[in-house]
């Protein structure tokens, strides 16, 4: 590691996992930074929970290495996982126990050292989940479920928090609730949030790794999907489209001009696509404006995750498939 260079809070590296015939993941490989809500994304199947319980210790994988704050996880399996708070899809509560009574039990059973009261009181608060302490688990909404099965996953403090699908058969308001939660352990703790909404993503986390049929397709930053550089804008100009055209010819950056006719008398619409990284909206009015032709709407489009992820995977299965047709071929 370079001087300087942080390391990674999470470092999985050339996971491969197979159930049979079946190869779960493939190769997969991703890293995420301290104190980042990294938003883990892919289709049902994708590989997503097989990851997870492999970075969490309940799963072994048939090769490759995980990493947790420096450690070796298959090295020193007790110390990573006291590391990580995990809440499955399905959290592990038990139903005929209070609220108080399960988080003691737990308490217990990871052998914390904390003062218990103190403790669990602190999670509880941070959890909004104190004032049904005294509560059969049973008897509470889905919603307060989850925020027992976050509790639990918070027992200890923590320093990585792996959530799959925390939001799964919630109402709209149970939602917004669970993911200002999430929001808030994000700025303490580094938090990766399995899921395969995208919105939620977009919500709470701070970068995205999409897998696709045990593959990782992409990676990047929510700061792509920010709003500082348009792809493309949309125009309507008071002129003729060849003139708007031949205009457009001479600004710089323009990598595509598309016409797309006369919607309103007197004007055409086009569409300009910038180079990569480029905002062209300034050379846009400037050049219009020095030729005259006035410019009736812009709207600026962005690429959105939706987008990306659907490109990725679609990329993703053509190179499989591909890969597939060459080996079916070599043999």
């Amino acid at each position: 590691m370079a001087e300087g260079t942080e390391r990674p809070a999470i470092e999985i590296q050339n996971l491969v996992k197979s159930y049979g015939t079946k190869k779960a993941l493939d190769n997969v490989s991703f890293s995420v930074k301290k104190g980042e809500v990294m938003g883990f994304l892919g289709p049902n199947g994708a590989g997503k929970s097989t990851t997870m319980n492999i970075i969490c210790g309940y799963l072994a994988a048939g090769s490759g290495k995980v990493m947790v704050e420096g450690i070796n996880a298959a090295d020193n399996p007790t110390e990573v996982k006291r590391m990580i708070g995990y809440l499955p899809e399905q959290p592990p509560l038990y139903m005929d126990m209070t609220v108080l009574e399960y988080l003691m039990f737990v308490f217990d059973l990871k052998g914390v050292k904390a003062k218990r009261e103190a403790h669990l009181r602190k999670i509880m608060e941070k959890v909004r989940i104190y004032d049904v302490r005294g509560r059969l688990i049973r008897n509470l909404s889905k919603g307060y479920k989850q925020r027992v099965g976050l509790a639990q996953a918070l027992i200890g403090d923590p320093d990585v928090l792996i959530l799959d699908e925390p939001t799964v058969g919630l109402d709209p308001r149970q939602i917004m609730e669970i993911r200002d939660v999430i929001s808030e352990l994000g700025r303490e703790r580094t938090v990766i949030l399995s899921t395969h909404i995208l919105q939620e993503v977009m919500a709470v986390c701070d970068s995205y790794t999409i897998i696709n049929k045990g593959r990782i397709a992409a990676s990047g930053t929510m700061d792509e999907f920010s709003g500082v550089a348009s792809d493309s804008c949309r125009l309507r100009i008071k002129a003729d489209a060849e003139t708007a055209a031949e205009i457009a010819k001479g600004i710089d950056n323009v990598e595509k001009i598309s016409s797309l006719g006369s919607m309103e008398r007197g004007t055409c619409d086009l569409v300009l696509t910038a180079e990569k990284g480029c905002d062209i909206r300034e050379g846009i009015f400037n050049a219009y404006a020095a030729a005259g032709c006035p410019i009736y709407s812009m709207s600026v489009y962005f690429h959105t995750l939706e987008e990306v992820f659907m490109h990725a995977i679609s990329a993703d299965a053509a190179e499989l498939n591909e890969t597939e047709k060459k080996e079916e071929a070599a043999e």
